[in-house]
Formats: structure tokens, sequence, C-alpha cells
């Protein structure tokens, strides 16, 4: 049994991001698996970071976090990023120093080391455009930026991404094979 803290991002109950968070849910339970979602626009989670010491509720998050063996993101992409409230809970909850830290090399010289080490990252991004576009013209920069600019840094390197393409467009038979592939997924945590 794996313990999984899902951060779901999305502010439509009918949305496609919805059925991807259900599916996985349903799923990972039917599997054995115990989860724990945070929805992030229902607790209406204050994405907006000034520098502040961290909140009861980044406390709570990254509580769960420790307890937790996968760390799984559910969103859509928009405008090459995530939606802002999940941004910004990147921006509070992975934070330096207790997600990841620094060692210095010499001057002003250092690299990230990470505190989640042992941790398994899932993330299931549903995106507009076609795949063609993404891969080409815009070079996975979501997919890179996560990888590495967020989970790496954080220590966690064992990272699956799933993509989903041209969503708004998909007939409803291609929208199924997504959610197939969401429940392949969970067989293989």
């Amino acid at each position: 049994m794996k313990k999984i803290f899902l951060v779901y991002s999305h502010y439509n109950d009918k949305s496609f991001n919805a059925a991807i968070k259900d599916t996985f849910i349903k799923a990972a339970e039917e599997n054995g698996h115990k989860v724990d979602c945070v929805d992030l626009y229902k607790e209406k989670f204050d994405p907006v970071f000034a520098g502040e010491k961290p909140s009861s509720e980044v406390l709570d998050h990254r509580k769960r976090i420790e307890q937790c063996d996968v760390i799984t993101l559910v969103a859509p992409i928009w405008n090459f990023r995530m939606p802002a409230i999940l941004e910004g809970w990147i921006d509070k909850v992975l934070a330096p120093p207790w997600a990841f830290s620094f060692k210095k090399l010499f001057g002003n010289y250092g690299y990230p080391v990470g505190n989640l080490k042992g941790k398994k990252a899932i993330v299931f991004c549903t995106y507009g455009s076609p795949q063609f576009a993404i891969r080409t013209f815009f070079l996975n920069m979501p997919t890179k930026r996560l990888r590495r600019g967020v989970f790496n840094i954080c220590g966690i390197t064992d990272v699956i991404y799933k993509r989903y393409f041209a969503v708004p467009f998909v007939s409803d038979e291609k929208r199924k094979k997504f959610l197939e592939d969401v429940k392949k997924t969970v067989k293989n945590i």
C-alpha cells in the first residue's frame, strides 16, 4: 500500500481534470492505496507568496507530504504553466529550506540538495494544444520545468509525467483512452 498526496488544481468539477482526479482516486483505492486529496480551489488556497513564514496550512501540507510515498498533481496547462494557484502552492510548500537547501561550492556557487528523496511524483496534465506543437515549437517546457526545476531539486527523481493533448477537441472515445491510461498508471505505482 502506498500513501498518496494528491494536489488537484481545477476550478470546474465537470472538467476533464476532475475526471482524471476521480479516476485516479478510485483506481488507487481499488488497488489498496490510500489517497489524501487537496483541492486547492475548494480549499481557497492562497497562492501569493511574499516572503512570509509558512502558514499553518502550508505546514499541514508539508506534514502530509512527509507521511506520503507519492506526490500526485492533477492540473491543466495554461500558457505553458500550471494554474497560478498550483504554481503558488509549489512556491509556498515545496520551498527551501524544507523541500531543499543549497550546498555551497565556492563564492556564490552551489547546488540544491533535495530533502524529499525516496518519494515518487506523478503529474497528470491536460493541454488544449496538439502534441506536435508542444513537443516541437515549445520544446516540452512544462515537462522539463516540473521534472527538473521542481521535483529533481527537491530530491524526487522518480517522476512520471502523463500528458493528454488537445483535450477540448478529441472524441469521447479518446478521453476514455486517456482515463484508461490513468488507471494503468495507478497499477504501476
